[in-house]
């Protein structure tokens, strides 16, 4: 049984630990290359006055941005005399990137489990109203129905769907079938990811239960083949095949590690610090995805691991109908709870937008570059006194809290917490 800390505050000194930003990026192909918008005539919309954070063109301040044609036409210190359509004004507010969601379940429908099933979330109803424009669905659906979950999820939602296909040809269905070793095909998962370049972004393997490396095996040579990467979820604990052997020898550099900080497969050694694998992965080029979920985020490995300077690479939230309603919530609340462990808030941006689209080739996301997709969220940054739980019943008291003011996706206003966009009424 695993023994708990309380940590009912974080140490001041949290705040100091982490003035370095994490890992060096993992270089990948670049997405398609996006179009400029038209030349001459009003901006479609004018966002004025925010603080933005955009870490890929180094921008950190306030800044004025047009888009026009559901793109990126402009970022400067200043757009006086602009004309548009619409205008936004973000005085006090801190601008980012859409935000990319590297780790959610939206492949959902009318069964018991994660792939076309009631445990997962129609993306549209739980992405925008926390800044996120990406989501990454992390392996609901696998190689023998991903075309009816492209034709079922995909092509309807306005959010950008993209997916890491898992290695189970039924994906996510739950019991056995996630335990036959015979529907885990690397061929067939590689023919299926390169029918769909940029939209099926990785591998997937998870919730394995056996002792042997199959599944890793399997999804590496996949990934190999499709050249995408891998992320694993480690499935049950066992000593055959220990942490520090996945992150220093069957992973490659820029797969993924999720659920870093779920302390369930020996993250934390008994010592009360991180296993010396987690550090060994790194320094080899494995990127450490947060996935928080409803079971994956425990405060005795997090608040250890920040202060030995063990930020994640990408801060996820493995979305589902049991995370959503328990510790996790949303997007933004998992950003906050980062803030609350030290972590700079363009670090935090910067895991919640930039590093996400490198990790998975699409480098098209996650900034605010001329051309690129006018994706974009506002956040307001409240100060008080706020709880943050875990996924095991602890809570973090923090005194920051990011709250998600707007997001705009293509261009167009999705969602708007307090009618910033909107005509004031005047009777």
């Amino acid at each position: 049984m695993r023994v708990r800390a309380h940590w009912a505050a974080v140490p001041a000194v949290l705040s100091l630990v982490l003035g370095a930003s994490v890992a060096a990026d993992a270089i990948r192909t670049p997405g398609p290359s996006a179009k400029a918008p038209r030349a001459g005539g009003p901006y479609d919309l004018l966002v004025r006055g925010g603080h933005v954070i955009d870490p890929r063109s180094h921008v950190d301040g306030r800044r004025d941005i047009a888009v026009r044609d559901g793109k990126i036409a402009k970022v400067a210190r200043s757009l006086e005399g602009a004309r548009a359509k619409k205008t936004v004004d973000a005085s006090g507010q801190y601008v980012t990137p859409g935000l990319v969601d590297l780790h959610a379940h939206l492949y959902n429908g009318h069964g018991d489990a994660y792939a076309d099933g009631a445990l997962s979330v129609p993306p549209d109803g739980f992405t925008f109203r926390s800044g996120v424009t990406t989501a990454v669905d992390a392996g609901s659906p696998g190689w023998r129905n991903f075309d009816a979950y492209e034709k079922d999820v995909i092509r309807p939602s306005k959010t950008r769907v993209l997916a890491f296909l898992n290695i189970v040809g039924h994906g996510m269905a739950g019991g056995a079938k996630e335990q036959d070793l015979g529907d885990m095909r690397a061929k067939e998962a590689a023919r299926v990811a390169r029918a769909h370049p940029g939209v099926i972004t990785g591998i997937k393997t998870a919730h394995y239960e056996g002792k042997d490396w199959t599944p890793v095996e399997r999804s590496v040579e996949a990934g190999e083949a499709a050249d995408v990467p891998v992320m694993v979820d480690f499935g049950e604990d066992h000593p055959e095949r220990p942490l520090d052997r996945l992150l220093t020898e069957k992973l490659r550099p820029g797969d993924l590690y999720t659920h870093a900080y779920s302390g369930l497969r020996g993250e934390l050694g008994e010592d009360g610090r991180l296993n010396p694998g987690m550090h060994e992965g790194r320094e080899r080029g494995v990127l450490f995805d947060v996935g928080h979920g409803g079971g994956s985020f425990a405060w005795d490995v997090a608040v250890p691991a920040m202060k030995e300077g063990f930020a994640p690479d990408t801060i996820s939230t493995d979305l589902h109908t049991g995370s959503m309603n328990a510790g996790m919530k949303d997007m933004s609340n998992v950003m906050s709870k980062f803030l609350t462990l030290g972590m700079p808030l363009k670090d935090v941006v910067r895991a919640s937008t930039w590093k996400p689209a490198q990790a998975i080739g699409r480098e098209d996301l996650g900034n605010l570059s001329p051309g690129a997709p006018a994706d974009l969220a506002l956040f307001s940054l409240e100060k008080g006194r706020f709880g943050y739980a875990d996924s095991f019943g602890e809570r973090v008291d923090g005194e920051r809290k990011l709250v998600t003011e707007l997001t705009v996706r293509a261009g167009e206003l999705v969602w708007d917490l307090n009618g910033r966009a909107a005509e004031k009424w005047k009777p």
